[in-house]
C-alpha cells in the first residue's frame, strides 16, 4: 500500500441545526443560506459537505454514528442557524468521535436595519441559538474549535483551515502503524513510553520487527529497481563525483538505494505510515539509513531515531497536517548552542536524519564516515534548512499521560558549514534562547523533535484539543515563571481529569 500524504481525499460534514417549530419556509430559507454558508468555505483545503438541515434527536445521533464510521469524514462543522433546543444535541454530540467545530456566524454581514421584522429576527437567530449548542457542549465536556465570524473574512477562513489540517493529522494517527526496527538507543529515557497508552489515546499501532527483516528486504532488492533509483538520484541531488558511475564509491550509493528500495517495500507491504531504527541494532545493513530515511520523511512518512516511536508519530502527523503547503516536516534534535551574548542560536541536526523538505535548494549527495553503528560509511544529503519560521515539537511520556512542548522558532542564514556533512538547521527559539531553554528543560521535554516549516502553532493547538493532550508553547509571550506555574495547573489538571 503506498502511502498518501494528502488532504484530497478528505470531507468535513457541514451540519446546521433547526426545529420544525418555525415551519416550511423558514426551514427552506435556513437551507439555502446554510448551502451559501458552505459556498464561501469552497477554498479550503479539505472539501466542506453541506448536509441537510437537522430537526430532531434522532436524526442527530443518525448522522453522528455515520460520520463515526467513515474514515473519509475527518470531522464535523456545526452552525445553529436558527433556535435549535440543545438537549436534542445531547445524544449525538455524546456518540460522536470525530474532531467538532462550531462555527459561530450568520447568513449577512450587515443588518439591513431599515427591513428586519420579526420574520427576519425568527430565521436569523444564531446570535442566541449558537449559545445554546455552545452551553451543551461544555455540559457535555465536548472538545472542540470554536470560530467567530462570517466565512467572508480570511481570518475566519484560516480558523477554520487550521482545524481542518489538526483533523487531518488526528486522521492520521488513529490510523497509523508504526514500524520499529529493532528496539531503543541503550539507556535513553526520553525515546522510552507507554506503546500501549499511545494506541488507546491516539489510536497508532506501535509493534517492532527485527532488523534483519528489514535486511532481507534490502537483499531482495532487484538490480533494475536499484539502477532506476540511481538515475532519480542523479537527476534530482548534486552528487559527489566519488559517488557517480565509475567513481571510487559509486557501490557505496548503491547499497544506499538497495536500503531505500527495500525499506519502501517493507513499509508498503505492512501499511506503515511511519517506522524507527537504531545505529545499535543495525543487524546485517551495509550501512545505517540516511538517504533513504531523508527521502522518505519527505514524501510524507513519519521517523523516530535511535528507536523513538513518539517523535516518528509527530513527524507523520505534521507532514499530513502541511500537506500542500510550501515547506515540510522532519526529525530534528538540538545538538549544540552558539552562545554570543544577545545573538544566540542553536544548530540542530542528526548522525543523517533530516528531511531535505527543509530546503528549497538543491541538496548535496554525499559520503562521510559515521563514527558510530560499525558499518560501512553511509550515503546522505547535505544541506541547511531554509530561512523563515518554524516550529519544533517534543512529544514526552509523563506517566500519567503525553505531554507535547512546542517552540516558535525563526530558522535563520547559516554560516559557512564545510566540516558538517549532514542535514541541519539554525534557528533562534522565541521569545529568546535563555528563556526558550530553561522553560524545555521544566517541561521535561525531549531532544528529539519534530521541526515543521508548514504549520504554525495554532495546527497544533488545535491538534492538542482534538487529541485531549496536554500542549504547552513556548513563544514570544513566554515567561519562565508563568511557564512553571502552567506546569503546575496541568499536573493538577490532567491527573483530575482522568478520574478515578
Amino acid at each position: 500500500m503506498t502511502l498518501t500524504t494528502s488532504l484530497d481525499g478528505y470531507e468535513v460534514w457541514f451540519v446546521t441545526g433547526s426545529q420544525n417549530l418555525y415551519g416550511e419556509e423558514t426551514l427552506r430559507q435556513v437551507a439555502e443560506q446554510s448551502q451559501q454558508v458552505v459556498a464561501g468555505l469552497a477554498g479550503l483545503p479539505v472539501r466542506v459537505v453541506w448536509k441537510p438541515v437537522l430537526k430532531d434527536s434522532d436524526a442527530i445521533r443518525r448522522l453522528a454514528l455515520e460520520v463515526n464510521a467513515r474514515d473519509d469524514v475527518i470531522g464535523v462543522m456545526a452552525w445553529m442557524h436558527t433556535f435549535s433546543p440543545a438537549k436534542m444535541w445531547i445524544s449525538g454530540l455524546d456518540a460522536l468521535q470525530k474532531p467538532l467545530l462550531h462555527l459561530h456566524t450568520q447568513a449577512n454581514v450587515e443588518l439591513p436595519w431599515a427591513d428586519i421584522d420579526f420574520d427576519f429576527m425568527n430565521l436569523n437567530q444564531a446570535a442566541h441559538g449558537d449559545r445554546e449548542f455552545g452551553y451543551i457542549q461544555t455540559r457535555l465536556g465536548v472538545a472542540r474549535k470554536t470560530v467567530v465570524g462570517h466565512v467572508s473574512n480570511p481570518a475566519v477562513l484560516q480558523q477554520v483551515e487550521d482545524w481542518q489540517r489538526a483533523a487531518a493529522g488526528w486522521q492520521a494517527v488513529r490510523t497509523l502503524k508504526l514500524a520499529r526496527f529493532g528496539d531503543n538507543m541503550r539507556y535513553v529515557a526520553v525515546t522510552e513510553g507507554d506503546k500501549t497508552e499511545a494506541e488507546l489515546r491516539f489510536g497508532v499501532q506501535v509493534n517492532t520487527w527485527g532488523v534483519n527483516e528489514l535486511a532481507d528486504a534490502v537483499a531482495a532488492a532487484s538490480d533494475a529497481d536499484i539502477d532506476a533509483l540511481v538515475e532519480v538520484y542523479l537527476a534530482e541531488y548534486d552528487v559527489a563525483e566519488e559517488l557517480l558511475p565509475g567513481g571510487d564509491r559509486h557501490q557505496s550509493l548503491r547499497d544506499g538505494a538497495a536500503i531505500e528500495v527495500g525499506l519502501r517495500s517493507f513499509l508498503e507491504a505492512g501499511g506503515f505510515g511511519a517506522f524507527t531504527t537504531s545505529f545499535e541494532d543495525l543487524g546485517s545493513l551495509k550501512q545505517l539509513p540516511g538517504l533513504a530515511v531523508q527521502r522518505l520523511m519527505a514524501e510524507g512518512y513519519g521517523f523516530g531515531a535511535e528507536g523513538d516511536w513518539k517523535t516518528a508519530i509527530l513527524v507523520r502527523v505534521a507532514n499530513v497536517m502541511g500537506a500542500g503547503r510550501p515547506g515540510g516536516a522532519s526529525l530534528m534534535e538540538d545538538y549544540t548552542y552558539d552562545l554570543v551574548a544577545g545573538d544566540e542560536k542553536i544548530l540542530g541536526a542528526h548522525m543523517l536524519e533530516v528531511a531535505p523538505s527543509l530546503t528549497t535548494a538543491k541538496p548535496r549527495l554525499e559520503i562521510h564516515p559515521l563514527g558510530i553503528g560499525g558499518k560501512d560509511d553511509p550515503v546522505r544529503l547535505v544541506f541547511t534548512a531554509d530561512p523563515g519560521p518554524a516550529l519544533v515539537v517534543a512529544m514526552s511520556d509523563m506517566r500519567d499521560r503525553f505531554r507535547l512542548v512546542a517552540n516558535v522558532v525563526e530558522n535563520v542564514e547559516a554560516p559557512d558549514l564545510p566540516q558538517l556533512p549532514v542535514g541541519r538547521a539554525i534557528w533562534k527559539p522565541a521569545p529568546d534562547f535563555a528563556t526558550s531553554a530553561a522553560c524545555w528543560l521544566a517541561a521535561g521535554a525531549a531532544h528529539h523533535t519534530v521541526m515543521t516549516t508548514a504549520v504554525g502553532i495554532e495546527v497544533f493547538r488545535d491538534f492538542a484539543e482534538i487529541a485531549k493532550t496536554e500542549l504547552v508553547v513556548i513563544d514570544e509571550d513566554t515567561t519562565v515563571r508563568g511557564f512553571q506555574r502552567e506546569l503546575r495547573w496541568n499536573q493538577a489538571y490532567y491527573r483530575l481529569a482522568q478520574g478515578l
